[in-house]
């Protein structure tokens, strides 16, 4: 489940998994796959720049109809919209103990890329992070530090239903040693041994 993070620049936002058949996450308005955002984090921990910049490919979408209603397609009385479809090819489980992030959630890339292309087309975003300032820019967002950390440690943890059995995917496992060994100031405070 996406959960609420502090921004800089637009307060509480929107961030996280939103179905456990599938890696793709959301920040806010935009979609990408985590598989993706463990590799652009662990390119910016090892490069150890000032200011560091890249582009991220994301899938945007209008907030609202396009979008659709994650609590109503949980419940399964609302399929309107991207959200709305993932969960009519992927219900919410019927058990609770069945709810957890699956690991192999990167291997329905190819379909949810589909079904998302029906709704928007991908695009490139601006990524900034500055180390004299300790501020990152994803897109239109900007975060703090902490903020970010805490963003990064909810894709190590598998998000609110955590990882099934515990088993992180290896591009997780990856993130997770660069950053360990990044002398990055951006990245210190984070540990995942």
């Amino acid at each position: 489940m996406p959960l609420e993070f502090e921004s800089l620049s637009h307060g509480k936002i929107a961030f996280g998994f939103f179905n456990i058949e599938t890696d793709m996450i959301l920040l806010n308005q935009y979609f990408f796959f985590a598989e993706d955002f463990c590799h652009y984090i662990s390119q910016a921990a090892q490069a150890n720049e000032h200011i560091f910049k890249r582009s991220w490919e994301i899938y945007p979408l209008q907030n609202g109809a396009d979008i659709g209603n994650l609590m109503g397609a949980i419940y399964g009385s609302d399929h309107r919209g991207f959200i709305g479809e993932v969960y009519q090819l992927f219900p919410f489980p019927k058990h609770q103990k069945d709810f957890k992030q699956k690991p192999q959630g990167n291997h329905t890339r190819a379909l949810m890329e589909r079904l998302i292309q029906k709704y928007t087309s991908k695009t490139d975003i601006h990524f900034m992070m500055d180390q004299k300032t300790e501020q990152i820019n994803i897109g239109e967002y900007l975060f703090g530090k902490l903020s970010f950390h805490e963003l990064i440690k909810y894709i190590w943890m598998g998000g609110f239903p955590r990882w099934k059995d515990n088993l992180r995917p290896d591009y997780v496992l990856s993130m997770g040693k660069v950053i360990d060994q990044s002398t990055d100031s951006l990245f210190y405070g984070l540990i995942f041994k």
